[in-house]
């Protein structure tokens, strides 16, 4: 099919704090050396932050970098840290703090922002877009384009008005060819192009397997006397503990009178009955997390799989024509539960290497001084420091895991001489149904505590009717042959979205494997956890999905 085709020097996938920040670099490198970069950033979501969630506390390192006037220009920075509490819950009525000092150090947030990454996004575009950026939001990225040398040449945006059985609806509009002399694939988490760019380039050969979490997160409006703005509460233990999974809580006091609220579950949990999401709602009842949330009003929710195996598990980032930067790269440090300063400089470095390249008449090549820059860059130091920190908490759980990271990079700056490994992947931590302990999770109260429909439904979650479904199972029959037999179909629990369902007749036999795809928030957990890598998440048509306000 011939397309219509539209010639940039760079493409970057994905407007999040990776995508943008290397596009605003290119754009100021250009004015430095007064040249002209054409650079488009294309971004799933039906605007730029729409898919953005996220805790967040920020660090500042990258952003002084970047736009060191940031505050002439109004980024979204209200809520400064002013207190930090580390809190260990012993059990569902039980808490003590842990004392500053016994904490890793990189827990520590003083100097750090609480903000909406969202938002913040949202004015990364605007400045990108002031520099001549072209930003397309509602447009996903669906395939990769390949040069006859077989490097990336740019990538085609998805077609509109498909219906779910192939044929053309009056709504038709074919995707467009976007080239560049590189492609920059900033997609966040678990990326469906960066996935193949890493399996075509075996950007992982020699590397650990990826590691995840799912991070499920309300936003609530507080009542003003229990309010206290800058406010950052850790907690590690129950109600994850429970289950021997990994993992923590999180609340944040913004600005507004509002809170984040959230828990990560790490998704190397081998309890076929965990469900992050009722976690997420039990957590919620903690008397330390509930003092602050009784009386208020839930006005968001959202999820979102973050990659957190580090430095042992990062690909190579680079291949002929182009760069995986950000959360498609894995760059979050998890000792700091942080990830967006890194992501950003990453996305910085990928512009430098690319400028140099461009200068020289260079395209379509293998950008290998990036990996120089990335390696000499104080990301790089970072994560190499705080590098055992996630293997730590798999080996040896929240609390010897916590205290081994205090040696680690309290004592010893992440200097000693040792790595460690964590080489199974978290799909294959199940163990079977019959072997685990089931959970009786109770019934939500809708005052704390909710159903994961009335969940999606404030997530603003929407696609477009009549379209293929984005999420393509290799074998059918899986789900009930193999997976209900023997792990009780996990789908059903680790989605935080209630996308998967086994339904019965009226009898409570014949089970069939239905998928709610008009519920899905891409957080692309399904794609990570399901035990035998059945489940592939792919673009659905541009513009769908959730649209977060504030998260």
């Amino acid at each position: 099919m011939e397309r219509e085709f539209m010639e940039f020097d760079v493409v970057v996938v994905g407007a999040g704090p990776a995508g943008l920040s290397a596009a605003i670099k290119l754009a100021q490198l250009a004015q430095q050396q007064q040249t002209e970069i054409s650079i488009c950033v294309v971004e799933k979501g039906s605007e730029v932050g729409a898919h953005i969630l996220s805790g967040a506390v920020f660090e500042l390192t990258a952003l002084n970098e970047l736009i060191p006037d940031w505050q002439d220009k109004n980024a979204p920075m209200q809520a400064e840290v002013t207190q930090d509490d580390i809190l260990l819950l012993k059990n569902e009525e039980k808490g003590n703090k842990i004392p500053n000092f016994l904490a890793p150090k990189t827990m520590h947030n003083k100097g750090n922002y609480i903000i909406s990454l969202g938002n913040f996004c949202r004015w990364l575009a605007e400045q990108a877009e002031s520099m001549g950026v072209e930003v397309f939001p509602g447009f996903a990225a669906a395939e990769i384009l390949y040069n006859d040398d077989g490097g990336v040449k740019g990538i085609l945006t998805g077609d509109m008005g498909i219906a779910e059985d192939g044929s053309h609806k009056d709504s038709y509009m074919p995707g467009m060819e976007l080239h560049g002399k590189y492609t920059i694939f900033a997609e966040g988490c678990r990326g469906h192009l960066g996935k193949q760019l890493i399996q075509k380039y075996e950007l992982d050969k020699g590397k650990d397997p990826q590691h995840y979490g799912i991070g499920i997160k309300e936003l609530w409006k507080i009542p003003a006397d229990k309010h206290q703005q800058g406010k950052v509460v850790h907690t590690a233990g129950w109600p994850l503990a429970e289950s021997g999974t990994a993992g923590g809580g999180f609340l944040y006091h913004m600005e507004d009178n509002q809170v984040a609220v959230g828990l990560i579950t790490d998704l190397s949990y081998s309890n076929p009955h965990v469900s992050p999401f009722d976690e997420f709602q039990r957590y919620k009842h903690h008397p330390q997390i509930s003092q602050y949330l009784e009386g208020g009003e839930r006005i968001a929710y959202g999820a979102r799989a973050i990659t957190k195996g580090g430095l042992q598990s990062q690909p190579k980032m680079t291949f002929p024509g182009g760069l995986l930067i950000g959360d498609d790269a894995g760059t979050l440090n998890f000792a700091k539960i942080k990830g967006t300063h890194t992501a950003m400089k990453s996305g910085m470095l990928a512009a430098e290497a690319i400028v140099e390249a461009l200068a020289q008449k260079r395209s379509g090549d293998d950008l290998t001084d990036f990996a120089v820059k990335y390696k000499q860059s104080w990301a790089w130091k970072e994560l190499h420091k705080q590098r055992n920190f996630g293997p730590a908490q798999h080996k040896w759980g929240n609390i010897i895991g916590s205290a081994y990271a205090f040696i680690d990079i309290n004592i010893f700056n992440g200097m000693l001489p040792w790595t460690l490994r964590d080489n199974s992947p978290d799909h294959a931590q199940l163990k079977l149904a019959s072997e685990s302990k089931k959970i009786d999770y109770p019934k939500p109260d809708n005052k704390l505590s909710f159903d994961k429909l009335s969940s999606v439904f404030i997530s603003n979650t929407n696609h477009e009717e009549n379209q293929p479904v984005h999420l393509k199972l290799a074998d059918s029959d899986i789900p009930v042959n193999v997976n209900l037999k023997q792990y009780d179909e996990p789908a059903q629990r680790y989605c935080p979205a209630g996308v998967y369902e086994i339904i019965r007749d009226d009898n409570g036999e014949n089970p069939r494997f239905q998928i709610n795809s008009q519920n899905c928030v891409h957080c692309k957990t399904c794609d990570i956890k399901d035990p035998a890598q059945n489940i592939n998440w792919v673009t659905p048509e541009g513009a769908g999905g959730p649209n977060y306000p504030n998260m």
